[in-house]
């Protein structure tokens, strides 16, 4: 029975994400044309189609930050995935205009196909053309003072109850080479009200609870090699997933 009430609020959250998009797709459509011109703006829709379906859906998000966060320049954002939830947990939480750098998939899904062809970055990291063209776009929108989150597990664990996985150094690379801080977030408890995309275990109303933690420190960047920065962002944000296990999960 609990299973079943699951499964129905996982329909009811995806219709209103739908539902959502649909009341903005005549403005989206105009606005994906010139996406450069019209980038804050695609940008405000993705958000309030993430947060209001969310809010709909009994969905909340509390933010706990380890230092307050400078939002007037751009980061790489690196959080931990676990659900399809981690979406509307960064846009709801990052108040300037950002890029999804995400997997080639992305494009046959109807809500973020627009946005993965105006301002968002699609990847097939199993092609190292669409790699390399998809990490020079994304160097581009930093240089443009945009911030960019890059998944660094590059995927969802297909192990339940998740764990965090060792990390790609992609993210790494373009805030080393951008001269770009990186901000480790850490997702803790998503995957409790919506594994994946809730297709086995449906979902649920309730908090999600997110850690913002400090930047990483420019000096790090420019003097570290790539593992070692791409140790230090997984140790810290392991580290906080184990501490705050008991509060949060």
């Amino acid at each position: 029975m609990k299973l079943f009430f699951r499964k129905a609020h996982r329909i009811y959250y995806l219709s209103m994400v739908f539902l959502c998009f649909l009341l903005c797709l005549p403005i989206l459509l105009v606005l994906a044309r010139k996406p450069e011109r019209y980038y804050n703006q695609l940008v405000f829709f993705r958000k309030w189609i993430s947060v209001i379906s969310a809010a709909a859906a009994g969905i909340r998000f509390q933010f706990h930050f380890e230092v307050p966060i400078d939002w007037s320049r751009p980061y790489v954002l690196c959080p931990n995935h676990t659900s399809i939830l981690d979406i509307s947990v960064l846009t709801h939480l990052c108040p300037q205009p950002f890029s999804f750098l995400g997997k080639v998939e992305l494009l046959r899904n109807p809500v973020t196909a627009i946005f993965f062809r105006s301002i968002d970055v699609p990847v097939d990291r199993s092609n190292r053309m669409s790699s390399f063209r998809a990490f020079q776009r994304g160097s581009e929108i930093l240089k443009k003072e945009r911030s960019l989150v890059v998944f660094p597990e590059g995927k969802i664990d297909d192990e339940y109850p998740p764990r965090l996985h060792p990390f790609k150094s992609g993210p790494f690379r373009l805030a080393k080479d951008n001269q770009v801080l990186v901000l480790p977030i850490v997702i803790h408890n998503a995957w409790q009200l919506l594994w994946d995309d809730g297709g086995k275990y449906g979902s649920r109303p309730g908090t999600i609870h997110i850690s913002v933690l400090k930047p990483i420190a420019a000096d790090h960047l420019m003097t570290e090699n790539l593992d070692s920065i791409a140790d230090l962002t997984y140790n810290r944000m392991q580290e906080t997933l184990c501490h705050e296990k008991n509060n949060y999960l």
